[in-house]
């Protein structure tokens, strides 16, 4: 079976959100994407507190500077699509956890059942001072609360759910799901790893290069097995993608550099690790949703034709 194939959906300042979405999403679906994903960035803070990633000196990116809140832009890709799953990067404790199970629900009912909600904990201090539900020493808390209150929402009726954050005593709420949806998180480290094996169905790793996202993956497996874990866990692999028509010096590379060859060859060298799905980040760098539209195309294609 090949490798499915995600795409990133436009957010950043240069596309037109309410007409490239919708554009775009259906043009990756009829490539034959099978996914179509968001990620959350909540603000540009200048000057920040740290650096990116929270490594002290490392500048943000400039397309930061306009991020388009992720849930709008799902709806948005959800209304023009009718095959590709719908997936979230999103940062869970800056989300009030009944109000996103809510959310979530009603965007995979409205769908028919294709929603896909990646989770982590982000690591920027200045949004959470904005936007956060409870500080940014709890994030791993407020995740574990997060998840239990969707799957109360997510299920039968009446719902309960006595947290810090949430007390639900008895109620209906609705709408449901389609179907159970599934919950990715990205597990770096030894406690996120568990709450992953123990809480949700898969992994949402950003890529770390082929070797130690491998390392990773069979921590992962081990621990699941040394927790009984039923459930065969899924993988969804994130990349970044730095795109140019001209192929990259072999001896200056990165992996997921260079053209649509280079990166297919980076692609099937990644799923060989035993990844379930990989969705690529294209739109940095590219001049508009045209330009985007056919370099997704183009690595599509690519990929394919090497097997992938």
């Amino acid at each position: 079976m090949a490798l499915r194939l995600g795409l990133a959906l436009p957010q950043m300042r240069q596309y037109d959100i309410g007409k490239d979405v919708p554009d775009v999403a259906r043009t990756a679906e009829d490539i034959g994407y099978d996914s179509l994903w968001v990620f959350e960035r909540a603000l540009f803070p200048e000057p920040p507190t740290q650096g990116l990633y929270g490594l002290e000196g490392l500048p943000w990116p400039d397309h930061y500077r306009h991020v388009a809140e992720p849930l709008v832009t799902l709806t948005l890709a959800a209304a023009a699509t009718q095959r590709a799953r719908l997936g979230t990067s999103l940062i869970a404790p800056l989300h009030v956890p009944f109000q996103l199970a809510k959310s979530l629900a009603s965007l995979d009912a409205a769908s028919g059942g294709r929603v896909v909600a990646g989770l982590g904990t982000g690591w920027s201090l200045d949004e959470y001072a904005a936007a956060a539900v409870r500080p940014f020493e709890e994030r791993g808390q407020v995740l574990e609360e997060l998840i239990g209150v969707c799957r109360a929402v997510w299920g039968p009726d009446p719902v309960s759910y006595d947290g810090r954050l949430t007390k639900i005593t008895s109620a209906v709420v609705g709408p449901k799901p389609r179907r159970p949806i599934p919950i990715l998180l990205s597990g770096s480290t030894a406690r996120a790893r568990r709450r992953l094996v123990d809480h949700a169905d898969g992994w949402l790793p950003v890529g770390l290069g082929v070797e130690e996202l491998a390392a990773q993956w069979r921590q992962l497996r081990d621990l699941a097995a040394e927790r009984r874990r039923i459930r065969p866990l899924r993988s969804v692999l994130r990349i970044n993608v730095q795109y140019q028509t001209k192929a990259y010096d072999a001896a200056d590379r990165h992996p997921f550099q260079g053209n649509a060859d280079q990166l297919a060859e980076d692609l099937a060298a990644h799923a060989a690790i035993g990844l379930d799905e990989i969705f690529l980040d294209l739109q940095y760098g590219l001049r508009d949703a045209e330009e985007l539209k056919d370099v997704a195309a183009e690595v599509y294609a690519s990929a394919r034709a090497a097997g992938v």
